[in-house]
């Protein structure tokens, strides 16, 4: 399974996804904000970054866009609650990044990550 690091702002979301993706077998380390991310992903120990798009600080856009310079390797998965935001910004338009919007189903994350794991 994979190794993914978790950053969502959200307390309870942020729960219940980790409870959730180890329960399917997944490593995870979660983090509140970009800012904390960032020493994780200099580990390089990641499969996956799963991020939310709008977080205080620094946002998901711009943690994606640091993790890909340390990372080229990385696979991203944005989650959003905010649709409008995820269409209009270029920056979710990398061809390996699926943005999910929420509320999504925790079977639908699980299929992408599954996804973006086989296609590396």
């Amino acid at each position: 399974m994979a190794r993914i690091l978790l950053a969502e702002d959200e307390e309870s979301m942020r729960t219940f996804l980790v409870r959730s993706l180890e329960r399917v077998g997944h490593d995870v380390c979660s983090v509140a904000d970009g800012f904390e991310a960032l020493p994780h992903i200099a580990t390089g120990e990641f499969d996956v970054l799963v991020t939310d798009i709008v977080m205080p600080g620094m946002d998901g856009l711009e943690l994606a866009r640091r993790a890909s310079v340390e990372m080229p390797q990385l696979r991203v998965i944005f989650i959003t609650g905010f649709a409008a935001v995820a269409l209009n910004n270029q920056a979710t338009k990398r061809t390996d990044a699926k943005v999910l919007s929420k509320p999504f189903h925790l079977r639908t994350l699980v299929d992408e990550i599954d996804r973006v794991l086989a296609s590396s």
